[in-house]
């Protein structure tokens, strides 16, 4: 039996909603047998009252990034989807650029908006 398809999701403050809306968009997709989603606290606690089964993680504050992080270094995470907030400071930039880091190193696709974010789910889609 084929693994199941390991999609983190994240997103800045401003950005929460419109992860929601992008999940609820891609409903079908996204709840397929051979993907799951894993997210940082509040955005997870959010997909799940969308409907969506979500394995969660601490906020990022308190490290929900980095344990995301670990497992995509660790091969398991095999996309990334991070809505980031362009037009914030945020105070855990390193944090952040740790993760852009890590997708990097380990050649996983990482989406920071909505519009890669949906060509990478379209291709999924055609291997579903």
């Amino acid at each position: 039996m084929k693994r199941k398809t390991l999609i983190a999701i994240i997103a800045h403050d401003n950005k929460k909603a419109d992860m929601i809306h992008f999940l609820i968009k891609n409903e079908v997709t996204l709840q397929h047998d051979k993907i799951k989603l894993i997210a940082t606290g509040l955005l997870g606690r959010n997909a799940e009252k969308s409907g969506f089964k979500v394995k969660k993680m601490l906020p990022c504050s308190m490290g929900g990034d980095a344990q995301i992080a670990s497992r995509v270094a660790e091969g398991k995470i095999k996309i990334v989807f991070f809505f980031k907030d362009p037009l914030t400071n945020h105070a855990h930039e390193v944090d952040i650029n740790m993760l852009l880091w890590v997708c990097d190193v380990h050649n996983v696709p990482l989406a920071t908006n909505e519009a890669t974010a949906q060509l990478l789910l379209n291709a999924i889609a055609l291997q579903l």
